[in-house]
């Protein structure tokens, strides 16, 4: 099944067709003038560089107006071999589209909305037959069943000409234009980038960058800010300052060979605060005890931080390198 883009926005145009495998794009004049177009021939000649096959509309009230315009257009500078004169359904439209597509041109018979009319297009050799699915449906009617019909049609009577699946307004639409078989679909940009999203797609994903981030990237990489340092001779005051300016909720104190004593949190501060006042605030980091910190090494990989953090149970790890602290892991920097 051919895909093809249905806009007139140029910067999405542009865009999409850098997935480099649409078929074409298709255009309206009312496309046209939602994006405020004035030049419609310029535009028409710009997009022609950009896009592999080019639908563009033919109109006339008339089959010789409708000729005399797609002749126009191919004067101007579009490639024949590139091109498809979009022409809507009517006595005086399949007249005009036998002659264009006797002399190689292609056309596309659109607004169908009945086999019928279908069946007009198909016998006068147009290139491309265009139910319109959504309008349909949003009158009620069978659309999909109106598709399949023109499929079968073409297959059964061995018609050159292709089914397009038009007027597009979800994902559903591009899953039941592959189910009745349709040979080219026409969807707005919005919708083909939703054709790739799955939320268990998703999921696995995530998951796959998740466990490849955990065995290929150091502890010391993945922490998000380094821990600030205090001396055993710096008063609790100080303390509170330097944790204050870096913004975080601990401090790592050493001694006066930058040895590691330990790890002194702002919960640790409340509970001294609350059992011995705020007198605490004039000691030396050095005249509390310290547990042992649990640390890890910042060469090892994240797998091992993991385990760490569930064994343990804690929130957040020492980075030590060499011996010394560089840092503080965070359980959320293993998700980041």
């Amino acid at each position: 099944m051919e895909l093809y883009l249905d806009s007139a926005d140029l910067k999405e145009i542009k865009e999409a067709f850098q997935l480099g495998f649409l078929a074409g794009l298709t255009t309206t004049p009312t496309f046209m003038h939602r994006q405020g177009v004035t030049n419609v021939d310029a535009l028409i000649l710009e997009l022609a560089k950009i896009v592999p096959v080019l639908q563009v509309e033919a109109l006339g009230k008339n089959a010789d107006e409708i000729y005399t315009e797609a002749h126009r257009l191919i004067d101007i500078g579009l490639d024949v071999k590139k091109s498809v004169f979009k022409i809507p359904v009517s006595l005086e439209g399949v007249k005009a589209c036998k002659r264009l597509t006797d002399e190689g041109i292609m056309v596309n018979v659109h607004l169908v909305y009945t086999l019928q009319q279908a069946y007009m297009a198909m016998a006068a050799g147009a290139t491309y037959v265009c139910p319109l699915v959504g309008r349909l449906q949003d009158q009620g009617h069978n659309a999909l069943g109106l598709v399949e019909e023109c499929v079968n049609a073409v297959n059964y009577y061995g018609y050159n000409s292709k089914i397009m699946f038009s007027s597009v307004r979800n994902a559903e639409h591009v899953r039941n234009a592959i189910q009745v078989g349709v040979h080219t679909c026409t969807v707005p940009y919005k919708i083909i980038k939703q054709l790739t999203e799955n939320v268990l797609t998703t999921l696995g994903t995530d998951q796959f960058f998740e466990h490849t981030r955990m065995t290929s990237v150091k502890v010391k990489e993945a922490m998000g800010t380094t821990n600030p340092l205090v001396k055993t001779s710096d008063s609790v005051t100080e303390a509170l300052v330097v944790m204050t300016e870096a913004g975080f909720g601990c401090v790592t104190v050493v001694n006066a060979e930058n040895q590691l004593v330990g790890v002194f949190t702002d919960g640790d501060l409340r509970r001294n605060l609350k059992n011995n006042g705020k007198d605490i605030l004039q000691k030396k980091m050095g005249d509390f005890a310290y547990n042992a910190p649990i640390s890890i090494d910042g060469n090892v990989m994240l797998n091992e931080a993991a385990q760490l953090f569930k064994d343990k149970k804690v929130d957040t790890i020492l980075v030590t390198e060499n011996g010394q602290a560089v840092g503080m892991l965070d359980i959320q920097d293993l998700a980041e």
